[in-house]
């Protein structure tokens, strides 16, 4: 929507129009560890649960989950927005203002999730990974480490995990 949009630790909020020049937003939030864009509006994702919701990425309302856990990871795939964090929380919700918790099978933290090729992927602590194709089931797929995974991306038809200790799978 000709804006970017980036989050951070210590209350960080930064806009651009053409992500090159940045302006710093303020805001009163204390950590924000993910943030996506969908159906017209940014999803941002905290400490202690909670949900942050903008129209234009420089206004925010905040939703809390009623979680105590921090949401570390945020997506936005098919018409499914998707929120991971510690002790293996996933959320889901169709509009981003009412979510709905579902089993992951796990209780290690999830850091972070993509959606690719009609999947969401999601990595963490101790190798996990998990993938779903609509964001309420989730599989266990082995990864073959047990170094904690903390980013994922996807691109050319494929997903890259990395991780501590350089791993990349």
């Amino acid at each position: 929507d000709k804006t970017f949009v980036a989050v951070g630790i210590h209350s960080v909020i930064l806009t651009s129009p053409d992500g090159t020049t940045w302006t710093l937003r303020s805001s009163e939030i204390t950590d924000w560890w993910g943030i996506t864009y969908g159906k017209d509006i940014f999803i941002a994702v905290g400490s202690l649960g909670l949900i942050h919701i903008s129209p234009d990425g420089h206004s925010w309302e905040t939703n809390s989950t009623g979680r105590t856990f921090d949401l570390l990871g945020v997506i936005s795939g098919g018409d499914t927005f998707v929120a991971v964090g510690r002790n293996g929380l996933i959320l889901t919700s169709t509009d981003g203002i009412k979510w709905s918790k579902r089993s992951s099978g796990i209780t290690s933290d999830l850091e972070r999730i993509i959606f690719g090729n009609n999947q969401f992927v999601t990595v963490g602590r101790n190798g996990v990974v998990l993938t779903s194709p609509d964001g309420e089931t989730w599989t266990a797929r082995p990864s073959g480490t047990t170094s904690d995974l903390n980013g994922i991306t996807f691109g050319n038809n494929t997903f890259v995990a990395v991780g501590r200790n350089g791993m990349i799978l």
